[in-house]
C-alpha cells in the first residue's frame, strides 16, 4: 500500500468479461481492489476473487458489507467516513462487524480509510448522508483529522464517478504529514490523470474499466510517469 501509485478498483456487482478482467491484471497497476456500494455479496465477491486470482496481482477487499467479508485476499481496506453526521458510517457499522467476527479478524491485514465524498449524487453520498459542500479549508482539516487526531492511514477523496477538483487535492496534501494521499472519481483523459496524479499518492480508476477498458488501461502509464508533487 505504501508504494501503490495506481490501482484498479472492481466492483462485484458489475459484469467485466475476460479479457477486461486480464487487461486490467495485467496491466502493471499496483494493485486490484475489490468492493463496492451496492448489491455486494459473498457470492458474487467469492467469484470475482477466484476469476483475480488466476492472475499474480496484489489483490485486496474494500469492506461495505461484513457478511461478504472472506478469507483469501492479500488485505483488506475499512472505509470510516468522515463528512457525514451518520456515527454509523463513522465507527457503528465497524462495530457491528467487530462485535460479530472480532476473534476472527486478521487485524495485521487491515488498514482504515478516512473517506471524505465530495460528489452528492453518488450513490455512496446518499447512502452515507455526506455533507458534500465543502471548501479547501474544510477539505484541509479533515485531512489534519484523519493524520494528526485519528492516524488514519489514508485519507480517501472520493468523487466517486465525477472528475474533482484540483484545488481538493491541494488542499489535502496541505493537511497531510503522514497519511497517504487516495484520489479515485471521473478520470477519463490523459490531462486528468496527471493533474490528479501530481497530487496524490495513489490514484483510484473504477466506472473507466466499465465503459473503456482500453482508455483504463492508458492511466496506468499516464499516472506512474507523474512526478508526485508534495507542496506548492
Amino acid at each position: 500500500m505504501q508504494k501503490w501509485r495506481h490501482v484498479f478498483k472492481l466492483d462485484p456487482n458489475r459484469k467485466l468479461s475476460d479479457l477486461a478482467l486480464k487487461m486490467v491484471c495485467t496491466s502493471g497497476t499496483d494493485a486490484v481492489i475489490i468492493g463496492g456500494t451496492d448489491g455486494i455479496t459473498f457470492e458474487n465477491t467469492f467469484a470475482l476473487l477466484q476469476r483475480v486470482k488466476q492472475y499474480p496481482i496484489h489483490c485486496v477487499q474494500e469492506i461495505s458489507n461484513h457478511s461478504a467479508v472472506m478469507p483469501g485476499f492479500d488485505g483488506y481496506l475499512i472505509p470510516s467516513v468522515l463528512n457525514t453526521e451518520q456515527a454509523y458510517w463513522i465507527k457503528g457499522a465497524h462495530f457491528e462487524a467487530i462485535q460479530k467476527y472480532g476473534h476472527l479478524i486478521p487485524w495485521q491485514q487491515i488498514a482504515l480509510q478516512g473517506y471524505v465524498i465530495l460528489n452528492p449524487d453518488a450513490k455512496v453520498s446518499r447512502l452515507t448522508k455526506c455533507d458534500t459542500q465543502l471548501t479547501p479549508q474544510d477539505i484541509t482539516a479533515y485531512a489534519q483529522l484523519c493524520d494528526q487526531l485519528f492516524r488514519i492511514p489514508i485519507f480517501y477523496l472520493e468523487y466517486s464517478g465525477t472528475y474533482g477538483k484540483v484545488e481538493m487535492l491541494k488542499a489535502a496534501r496541505k493537511g497531510l504529514k503522514q497519511s497517504r494521499l487516495f484520489y479515485g472519481g471521473g478520470i477519463t483523459t490523459e490531462e486528468q490523470a496527471k493533474d490528479m496524479a501530481a497530487w496524490a499518492d495513489t490514484i483510484v480508476v473504477g466506472n473507466l474499466i466499465y465503459y473503456h477498458v482500453e482508455r483504463a488501461m492508458n492511466t496506468v502509464k499516464w499516472v506512474k510517469e507523474t512526478p508526485l508533487r508534495k507542496g506548492e
